[in-house]
């Protein structure tokens, strides 16, 4: 079964900033979340609700919620701004 894609506002105010290479290696991570949300690599987050994925210098973090087959992001990271 297919998932659907939330993405809040000001996440794609967040991707809408990020510049090519990652820009489209980003979407097509998205479209493939919505087949598999639980891709290899995948990771669930320590300390708080959601998972993420790695693509390139980025995290998306996202939530994934089964009994409405939806995969909601929350946001996208910059490897270095995540570790400060």
């Amino acid at each position: 079964m297919e998932y659907s894609l939330d993405i809040t506002r000001q996440s794609l105010k967040e991707l809408a900033k990020i510049n090519e290479p990652f820009y489209s290696s980003i979407k097509k991570a998205l479209d493939g979340l919505t087949l598999d949300p639980r891709p290899n690599g995948y990771k669930k987050l320590k300390g708080r609700e959601g998972y993420r994925i790695r693509v390139g210098d980025y995290r998306v973090i996202y939530d994934i919620f089964d009994s409405l087959l939806l995969i909601e992001v929350i946001t996208f990271w910059n490897r270095k701004d995540v570790y400060d």
